[in-house]
Formats: structure tokens, sequence, C-alpha cells
């Protein structure tokens, strides 16, 4: 492992790609898929803003989601894509700092407003006549908030924790972002503490939350399989299917990641599994509900008529 002066409060990023040709067309593949969920998120967040059809809940929730991912995947790869081009891995303390509140707070905030999401669909298909009461914009807004604010609160500890450890001699970081629980394992104390405080942060935001999007889903399904339009239960089971696919792919990788016993992982593996919830997820959300809802369709066609246009 790499040393780094002693007398130096900054970090060592060991990073995620060899240093050699199969590194370098992977990182042009992660630039690619960088610029796809950024091109995609922010699109989504415009025709939300700008389309009055689209300022419903649902909407609403989903430009929030976008916004999410768009910080999300800005936290990690650029700098990750800058060390690996300029052969630095070194990434200053209040860098380090900011990758961990920004990384923690997503995660969070996500795993929260994808619960939220779970919810307006289920009132939505459950409950139809009841939602314009249960999901009322004032809600819709105070379930944003309130994911922002719970996912800072939950990060604040964590990176003050991570920031005011004593380190060894190396701090030399086998991950490809400032990863607390990959930042502890260089500490010159006893951490079972935060361990533990790690447990319970997973518990509350991510595992309770996926529990209660699987049961919310299967009560949907339900509901869904017992519809007499042949219609309607098809659009409600493709709004159904495409939140699923994105909560599995964010949430699988996370709870399998920071659940398992420390003996059980190793950095190699956790750094394949970040790809999922760091890289993969922010580019495949906005293409899944784009690609699959014609209501966001419709609002690409109307705002970006030149490229939608149909032919005569």
């Amino acid at each position: 492992m790499e040393k780094w002066n002693d007398t130096s409060n900054d970090f060592i990023l060991l990073g995620l790609l060899p240093p050699n040709q199969t590194g370098l067309l992977l990182s042009l593949l992660i630039i690619f898929i960088f610029f796809l969920a950024s091109l995609g998120n922010s699109t989504m967040i415009h025709l939300i803003r700008t389309d009055p059809r689209l300022h419903t809940p649902m909407y609403i929730l989903l430009s929030q989601l976008s916004l999410m991912d768009l910080i999300y995947i800005s936290t990690t790869v650029p700098k990750m894509v800058y060390n690996f081009f300029s052969g630095q891995k070194g990434i200053s303390f209040l860098g380090c700092g900011v990758q961990c509140f920004f990384f923690v707070t997503m995660a969070g905030s996500e795993g929260l407003l994808l619960a939220s999401m779970a919810y307006d669909r289920y009132v939505a298909i459950c409950h139809p006549l009841h939602y314009p009461i249960r999901m009322s914009k004032r809600t819709c807004v105070k379930m944003i908030i309130g994911s922002w604010i719970l996912g800072i609160t939950n990060s604040l500890p964590h990176t003050y924790y991570a920031l005011h450890i004593p380190y060894c001699r190396s701090r030399a970081i086998n991950h490809f972002f400032c990863d607390v629980p990959a930042m502890i394992t260089l500490a010159c104390m006893d951490t079972w503490v935060y361990e533990y405080m790690v447990f319970v942060s997973i518990v509350l935001f991510l595992l309770i939350p996926f529990l209660g999007i699987t049961a919310s889903y299967g009560r949907v399904l339900f509901v869904v399989y017992h519809m007499r339009s042949k219609e309607g239960r098809k659009k409600a089971f493709a709004t159904c299917s495409t939140h699923l696919t994105v909560v599995t792919f964010y949430y699988a990788p996370f709870v399998y990641t920071y659940l398992r016993p420390k003996t059980f992982r190793t950095p190699t593996e956790d750094k394949i599994l970040a790809v999922f919830y760091t890289i993969m997820t922010p580019m495949l959300n906005p293409i899944i509900y784009s690609l699959r809802n014609k209501e966001v369709l419709g609002a690409m066609t109307r705002a970006f008529p030149t490229f939608f246009s149909k032919k005569k």
C-alpha cells in the first residue's frame, strides 16, 4: 500500500481502473456514461419544470430524483477521471470531506425519495379517490424537503467522524472516492462504534424504505392484476415495473455492500458494486423513465419539436 507524507492531511485514492489500455477504454466508457447521465437528468429536470402537464406529484418527485442523480454522479466521476488521466491519486482533505458529505447525503435522500415515489404510486393505484388529498402538492413538497433534510442530517455526523479520527501512516483509500467505511480501515483506533452507526443508517435510510417499497408494490400488483380495464392494467404495470427496476439497481448493491460483515467484504468487490449506485443508476433512471413513459415522451416532443418531428 502506498505511503503518504505524515505531515499532510490529504488522502490518496487508489482508484478503480488499472493504468493500462483496458483502464483507458473503461475510463472513456465512464466519461460517455457521465455525459449521458448529465444530459438525461438535466433534460428531465427541464421538461418537468417547463411543461405544465408534468406539474403533478409523480413528476415533481421524479425531477428531484434527477437532481439527486446529477449531484450523485458529479460527486465521484470527475475526480476519478481526472486522477486517471493526470496520473495523480491525491485528493485534498477538504475535497475528501466534500465527497463524503455529498455522497452520504445523496445516498440517504435518494433512498427516502424512492420510498416517497412508491407511496405516490401506491395511493394513485390502490386509493385513486383519495389521491388528491393524500398526495397534494403540499404533501409532495413536504416529502421532498424531508428527504433532503434527513439526508443532510444523516450525512453530517458521518462526514465529521471521517475527518476527525486519527489515521495511521498510510492515507491511501482503496476506493475511487472517499467512502467512509473504506476510510475507517486506516484508522488508528477501534471503530466499532462508527461501524454500528453505519449499520443503523443503512437500516433506517435504505433497508426499511426498501422493505416498505416491496410491500407497497406487492399490494399494487395485486390491485393491478384485478383491474377490469386492460389499458389501465397495462399502464399501471408499466409504471410499477419501471420503478421496481430503478429500486433494484439502487438498493440491492447498497444493502449488499454495507450490511455484510466486514470480514466478508473485499475492496475490489466494494468498488465494483459502487459502480452500480454511483454511476450506472444515475444514467439508467432518466432513460428508463423517459422511454417507458408516454407523458415524458410527449413533453419531449413539445419541447424539442425539431428532433421529434413526425414524417408526413
